[in-house]
């Protein structure tokens, strides 16, 4: 049988035991100068029975807990997961948000039939019993840095980890298995290998346990939960532990809990099939964070990725809107992540050989919080693809998506990450689903193209809520467009919003920037021609602009140009003769005695 309470020897102690069969014994042991009081019943029988008063106090709510059984099938559950819950039996938050708050204000340290007794006043269910006792834990018994160090020092006694309010695993589940007894809850401690503080990526398991975890008994099966974990965190260098507390290891799916608790006693698994330690050692690390922010799967499941022809790849699937990031070897620049409306892909180009520590970072979409890390691999790099050398601009993650989409970016031309160019020129088109204003530069590691001029590589078409940006390179290599937006009605900065990455090959390319334009250029006008901000020396120059709500267009180069206006469009020609600069202006009213500019050409050196 199992013992299932002990009170502290002062007057007399009684021992309860119960056997499989329900069977239940009561001994009390006396001092020697004391005179028994033979009038306590000895009972036999079948059934439950309830426990002798703890302590003198009303043993209400006190049962006594049956002796544990084994796990058998109907404790198991299928792996790998089926992606249905996180947890290992239907659970509503909401409804314990009450119980939640009432148990972190229990405030008893005497004794843990006190502490126990006090938490349970508002409970009914073994559930609630049980989340009581966890959130009470969680929140008041901090990770013992010190006594991890120096293990002589320190005690596991559930009524020392109660007084002191600080433990190691083996304190937090010994105490967890002694209330849930006083409470009638069948519960287990457990052992075995973990993923924890100080793993590393592809290590091996050898020797004792080093971790001490619970299994609690609740409507027929059993269920695996951590309060050491479900507490909070100790930093990298074990000297530091802050309270952040983890709802993940409360009733842990164990296809989940799987992922980084490896008990000694494989049936503690409560999988089907079971794991091997090979498999437990090989397996990808997903941390509580994965899934709590509700991502699925990843690909590739091993911890070790090996490059091929110089790339690797990695991609997540998540339920909802979720934002990405990454590091390889401390840096996002050598690789490509772009969103997919469930998830996300990263293809990943090294720059030097050898082992490179890869973290993938997320967050939940329109959440101010922080990036959290939810993954990690070691990439493997044999060779080195140089060709695919990324631009410092470019900016993670690339290309268009369903975040771009809710950015008011839509129907893109180009759905690709990648755009690329024989001839050094290329168009992009959207269709806008907001009322904003759109900002555009180009650039590259050349220090050649500068913030100004980056702008002026690109030129905007705006044909009712259709937008073009025209792009013309001025040299071969790759190039970052970055794409910027706010709202119109806002004048304020613009917001970074996405980026393209622009490649061409073509050593011949070298395209002079578009024209410069002013302020009284309107977003909704267009340059047919001259497109080049660079015109030729003493030559004619056809001018053809589209323009509204204009009275006249003039043309002054060394003379003065009048453009006429033809089925909405202003048309003309120029002679460059004699002149270093052209200039378009433009008459905005009849009755108003000035021009307005409104573009700017050079003219090349005779």
């Amino acid at each position: 049988g199992c013992q299932v309470s002990k009170g502290p020897c002062k007057q007399t102690q009684a021992l309860t035991s119960c056997s499989n069969e329900g069977t239940q014994m009561t001994v009390e042991i006396h001092p020697k100068d004391t005179t028994p009081q033979l009038l306590k019943k000895l009972s036999f029988g079948k059934g439950p029975r309830r426990l002798p008063r703890l302590r003198g106090q009303d043993n209400k709510g006190f049962q006594r807990t049956e002796a544990p059984r084994p796990p058998g099938k109907k404790d198991l559950h299928a792996y790998p997961w089926d992606k249905s819950s996180l947890k290992s039996m239907p659970v509503d938050l909401q409804q314990f948000e009450k119980l939640d708050a009432y148990a972190l204000k229990v405030d008893v340290k005497n004794s843990v039939e006190e502490l126990v007794k006090a938490l349970l006043k508002q409970t009914r269910t073994d559930l609630e019993k049980v989340r009581a006792i966890w959130m009470w834990i969680c929140h008041h018994i901090e990770y013992d840095v010190v006594g991890y160090h120096n293990k002589s020092q320190l005690s596991s006694k559930p009524i020392d980890v109660l007084q002191m309010g600080k433990s190691i695993c083996e304190g937090y589940a010994g105490l967890f298995e002694h209330m849930c007894s006083i409470a009638g809850i069948q519960c287990m401690k457990l052992s075995g290998h973990s993923k924890g503080n100080g793993y590393k990526m592809g290590q091996t398991f050898t020797g004792d346990s080093d971790h001490t975890w619970n299994a609690v008994y609740l409507d027929g099966r059993w269920h695996l939960l951590d309060s050491t974990w479900g507490s909070g965190a100790v930093d990298d260098s074990f000297t530091k532990f802050t309270f952040r507390y983890n709802e993940f290891y409360f009733l842990t799916h164990p296809a989940l809990f799987i992922n980084n608790h490896f008990p000694d006693n494989s049936n503690w698994q409560l999988l089907k099939p079971a794991l091997t330690l090979k498999d437990f050692e090989n397996n990808m690390l997903h941390n509580s964070n994965f899934y709590m922010l509700g991502l699925l799967t990843a690909h590739p499941e091993t911890a070790v990725i090996q490059t091929v022809n110089g790339k690797a790849s990695v991609s997540v699937d998540c339920r909802s809107a979720t934002l990405f990031t990454f590091k390889l070897k401390g840096t996002d620049e050598h690789g490509l992540m772009t969103l997919k409306k469930h998830g996300m892909k990263l293809d990943l180009y090294p720059q030097k050989t050898g082992s490179h520590k890869l973290q993938i970072f997320a967050k939940p979409f329109k959440a101010s919080d922080v990036y959290n890390c939810v993954l990690e691999y070691v990439v493997e790099c044999k060779s080195v693809d140089k060709a695919m050398r990324f631009p410092k601009d470019l900016h993670q993650p690339v290309g268009p998506s369903w975040f771009t989409e809710r950015q008011g970016f839509l129907r893109p031309s180009h759905s690709d990450p990648i755009i690329h160019t024989n001839d050094g020129r290329c168009s992009v088109t959207f269709t806008l689903g907001k009322d904003i204003s759109v900002l555009a530069s180009l650039h590259c590691d050349s220090s050649s193209l500068t913030e100004d001029m980056g702008r002026r590589h690109i030129m905007q078409i705006h044909r009712g809520n259709q937008i073009e940006l025209k792009i013309h390179l001025p040299h071969a290599g790759n190039f970052v467009l970055k794409i910027y937006a706010r709202k119109k009605s806002d004048p304020g900065n613009y917001d970074y919003i996405f980026n393209y990455l622009i490649t061409c090959l073509n050593t011949e390319v070298k395209w002079p920037a578009f024209p410069q334009s002013y302020s009284k250029w309107v977003e909704d006008y267009e340059i047919l021609e001259p497109l080049s901000s660079l015109l030729p020396a003493n030559r004619n120059v056809q001018f053809k602009l589209k323009m509204h709500g204009i009275a006249k267009v003039l043309v002054q180069a060394e003379n003065a140009y009048p453009l006429t206006q033809s089925r909405g469009y202003w048309e003309g020609t120029c002679n460059t003769s004699g002149c270093r600069e052209v200039f378009v202006m433009v008459h905005e009213n009849a009755n108003h005695s000035f021009y307005s500019h409104v573009l700017k050409y050079e003219v090349e050196s005779q």
